[in-house]
Order: structure tokens, then C-alpha cells, then sequence
């Protein structure tokens, strides 16, 4: 027995054992086990917090993305609508400017369509006072013939004017 391998295998291997839990050494391999599983699932815990926080935050960005394209196309049909009622309100002062300028040139159409009539009376009251003059000269003579006329003539040129 005491030249058996085998034997002396078997007792060194429970000596090896007797010591190894004599020092304790299976309980502080246990809880280095221990200890790292409780940190490998701190981390997954931490892991699954960060991922949840991540998950939120791609929620809240989606969101204000979505918000903000909405404003834009509040923004952009605002600023169309604004646009379209520019132009509206600019043919309308281009068409009451377009009104008015017709509106004055009738009037001065119409002036001068007075002034010249009055121009037209005029030089024919002065041509009619003319030959008026002329035959009342040749059919009247002497100093009462010309101060007839003269006065005549002053009168007709008050009444026609």
C-alpha cells in the first residue's frame, strides 16, 4: 500500500483539499464568484437602464422632430397664405391706382375738352365783335356812330364773354 502511486495520489489530493478549505479557499472563490456575478448583473441592470433611457430619449427626439416638421409646414403654408394675400392686395392697389389714373386723365380729358370750347367761343365772339365792327363802321359814320359802336361793341363783348 504504502508503494501504491495510486495511494499516494489519493492522499495528496485530500491533503490538497483539507488545505485548500483550511484557508478558506473555496469560500473566497465563492464569493469572487459571487461578487463578480452581483457586478456582471449590475451591469445588465445598468445596461438595461441605459438602453431604456436611450430608448426614451429616441421617443422624445422622434417627437420633437415630428413637432418641429409639423411648425415648419404651419410655417411654410402661413407664409403661402401670406403671400397669396400680398398679391391679392397688391392687384387691388394696382387696380384702384390703375382706376384713379383713369379716373384723372378723364378729368383732364374733359378740362381740356372745356378749355378748348371756351377757346373756341372766345375766338368766335372776338370774329363775330370783329365783323360786327367792321359793317356797323362802314354803315354808321360820325363821332355818335362811333361811340355807339364803341359801346355796343363793350357791351356785346361783356355778355358773350
Amino acid at each position: 500500500m504504502l508503494e501504491n502511486t495510486t495511494f499516494w495520489v489519493a492522499v495528496a489530493f485530500f491533503i490538497f483539499w483539507g488545505l485548500m478549505f483550511y484557508l478558506g479557499v473555496p469560500g473566497k472563490v465563492m464569493n469572487q464568484l459571487d461578487s463578480r456575478g452581483k457586478r456582471i448583473a449590475d451591469e445588465l441592470a445598468e445596461a438595461k437602464r441605459l438602453r431604456q433611457d436611450a430608448e426614451r430619449l429616441l421617443k422624445e427626439y422622434e417627437s420633437k422632430r415630428a413637432a418641429a416638421e409639423r411648425e415648419a409646414a404651419d410655417i411654410v403654408s402661413t407664409a403661402r397664405a401670406e403671400a397669396e394675400r400680398l398679391a391679392a392686395e397688391a392687384q387691388e392697389k394696382m387696380a384702384d391706382f390703375v382706376k384713379r389714373r383713369t379716373a384723372t386723365a378723364e378729368a383732364k380729358i374733359a378740362q381740356a375738352e372745356a378749355q378748348a370750347s371756351a377757346e373756341v367761343r372766345a375766338a368766335a365772339v372776338d370774329a363775330a365783335i370783329k365783323a360786327s365792327e367792321r359793317v356797323l363802321r362802314d354803315e354808321i359814320t360820325g363821332a355818335t356812330a362811333a361811340s355807339l359802336v364803341t359801346s355796343s361793341l363793350n357791351d356785346v363783348r361783356t355778355k358773350l364773354q
